[in-house]
Parts: C-alpha cells; structure tokens; sequence
C-alpha cells in the first residue's frame, strides 16, 4: 500500500544555492558532516570552533554548506562525516555572511579520493 508523504524542496534561491551559482560545477546533495575549525587559539571555547552542518553543494574540489561558525576566507576546517569515508581538511575559499549563519565554499587542501564520481 503507497503511503503519501512531503518533503521540503530545495529551492533554487536558498542562500548556500546562491553561493553555488559561482562554481558551475556544483552538484547538489546532502551530506551530513562534523566540522572543525582548525588552528583556533588554544584558549577558544571548543564548541565555537566545531559545528554539525550539511554540505548541501559539491564540486570534485569543494564543498558548499551553511554554518553558524563566523568563518572567514583562508580559515582552514577539517570536514567529516559519520562512517569516515570523508575525512578531510579544506581552505575556505568564499564566505558570505547572513543574520546568525555564515555560508560556506571550502576547497580541499589534497585531493579527496572517490569524492565526486562522474562518469
């Protein structure tokens, strides 16, 4: 027996959708990650520096995802997600900045084997 359900559309105009328009070869997905902020002065409160967030655009290079983290262009941020099949640190390399939320492009620091497969 089908079972009717919803489910929230990501729209074109979302804010993280807005930045993906800058990288062509953005795909969208959803990829639940855990987020560090590396090279954070020893004396920083650890929770303002990791955050759990959702990169919502991809390219074989970078990864585009929404934070409440006010991160900055050149921060570097070591992204996992939860089976460690990601597990890597990357340069943000666009920032665009929101009421409470920051948007995010970071750019890998090495290449991310079987990151982005296209055939």
């Amino acid at each position: 027996m089908a079972q009717e359900a919803t489910a929230t559309a990501r729209t074109a105009n979302s804010n993280v959708a807005g930045l993906a328009r800058f990288f062509p070869e953005a795909t969208p997905m959803r990829i639940p990650v855990q987020f560090v902020r590396t090279g954070v002065e020893p004396s920083s409160s650890p929770s303002s520096c990791d955050e759990n967030t959702v990169i919502e655009f991809g390219t074989s290079r970078e990864v585009l995802f929404a934070c409440s983290i006010p991160l900055e262009f050149a921060d570097i941020v070591r992204l996992r997600n939860s089976d460690g099949s990601l597990d890597a640190e990357a340069s943000v390399v666009a920032v665009q900045y929101h009421p409470g939320k920051t948007i995010v492009a970071a750019r890998f620091l090495r290449e991310v084997p079987n990151w982005i497969v296209k055939p």
